[in-house]
């Protein structure tokens, strides 16, 4: 080996070397900003868990800015590739993958006999409308389908940033429509026991699916027989409700990343992220409208109890420009807790769940509240030691929490009841 030769060896060594060190040094500093409490079950191994994403993010990031790839298909490929394994298929279980109305879905049909037609649950997976897909739902929806003895219809709906507001929900609604359309005849399923739902922004399109649903009714399609909302996230309005506040450092969603993601879904603005933190994009008489519905009053006191909460909103700091950025994610179709109650009051009964942990905790539980107090039939199942995208760690292996087959467990016991 010449001196040339090995002095670039050397050199391309020292360049990866410095990378390496750059993203753990990253890693690190990001570490040190995440706040997992007491209470969180199985906190060492949450801590890996986010240190993981955090370096998937980290060099996603660094990638991005070289111009080698884009960040959030870095993000995609890196899960698809080294976190999703499809197992084969168990027995008592059909999988296959079809098109409704041109949206790719996946198909969970049990084939144990049954004595009439089955029920049916159309599941929109999370990611914030700008990761997951059908994979990353399978394991879900797989353990529902069975241990249900359910038809699971999963659904690829298109993402962010390559596509915004309404299209995915256009996707929930054209292949949510179609399998209504042909479940007894092609399925074997009553149409009239097809319910709908989906974890986090899964969960947002579930609930703004019923109530376009339940505004459109015509006569020509059953609607939904029921929402199955998994810590959804439900408003855009507020980002400093009480478990915003307590949990904003809490992985693997932090505060600040809801924002960035309803910003992704609406048009891609994230320029005014802080904005949206801070509360500066609600008009004065508009917050005291939404008071109504999101006001903390209306948590249980059990909500409060965590850490110093503040008040920060203040009709000074409203800004108009940012408003006119964000007003459609104001709308019900964006901000499903924000509907009229005679919308709400039309949609079918409804499973929520909500872990303490989480950010969006106080809008699972503020929207139960406007469900009850309409007349509503709806089941809380609360996790006391969970935290967002804990239903996302279910069979997957050493990454595993207890509390997510706990709470798969409670999913399953409620659909059984459809």
């Amino acid at each position: 080996m010449d001196i040339s030769t090995a002095i670039l060896i050397i050199g391309f060594a020292a360049v990866i070397a410095a990378f390496f060190l750059l993203v753990i040094g990253l890693v690190y500093s990001e570490m040190m900003n995440s706040d997992i409490p007491q209470g969180v079950a199985n906190r060492g191994k949450l801590h890996v868990v986010h240190g993981l994403f955090v370096g998937i993010s980290i060099v996603g990031r660094i990638l991005d800015r070289l111009g080698l790839c884009h960040q959030v298909r870095f993000t995609r490929w890196f899960r698809r590739r080294f976190l999703v394994h499809i197992r084969p298929v168990p027995p008592g279980l059909r999988v296959k993958d079809l098109t409704f109305s041109e949206v790719p879905v996946r198909v969970y049909e049990p084939t144990t006999g049954s004595l009439g037609l089955r029920r049916g649950l159309v599941y929109f997976h999370g990611g914030g409308w700008v990761l997951g897909s059908l994979d990353t739902a399978d394991d879900v929806c797989r353990h529902i389908a069975k241990e249900a003895e359910t038809t699971v219809i999963s659904v690829g709906y298109r993402l962010a940033p390559e596509h915004r507001y309404p299209t995915q929900l256009d996707d929930c609604d054209a292949a949510t429509c179609h399998f209504l359309s042909v479940a007894e005849a092609e399925f074997g399923v009553d149409p009239g026991r097809v319910a709908v739902g989906g974890d986090s922004a899964g969960g947002n399109l579930a609930a703004a699916l019923c109530q376009r649903l339940a505004k459109r009714k015509d006569g020509h399609l059953l609607s939904p027989c029921a929402q199955v909302l998994i810590y959804p996230a439900l408003q855009m309005a507020d980002f400093n409700l009480p478990s915003y506040q307590q949990n904003h450092a809490v992985p693997i969603l932090f505060r600040g990343r809801v924002a960035f993601y309803f910003l992704q879904y609406l048009n891609g603005d994230t320029s005014v992220c802080q904005d949206l933190l801070e509360g500066n994009h609600i008009p004065a008489e508009m917050r005291l409208a939404f008071k109504e519905w999101l006001s903390p009053e209306h948590l249980p006191p059990e909500c409060k109890v965590r850490g110093e909460l503040q008040q920060v909103h203040s009709a000074l700091d409203y800004n108009g420009e940012v408003y006119h950025i964000i007003k459609d994610g104001l709308d019900p179709e964006v901000s499903p807790l924000l509907a009229e109650d005679a919308v709400i009051r039309l949609t079918p009964p409804a499973f929520i769940l909500t872990c303490e942990y989480d950010v969006l905790r106080d809008d699972g539980i503020l929207y139960r509240k406007r469900l009850l107090d309409l007349g509503l039939d709806v089941t809380w199942h609360h996790v006391p030691d969970g935290f967002h995208g804990l239903v996302d760690f279910f069979k997957k292996g050493w990454l595993t929490f207890p509390s997510a087959t706990q709470a798969i467990n409670s999913i399953v016991s409620y659909v059984k009841t459809l």
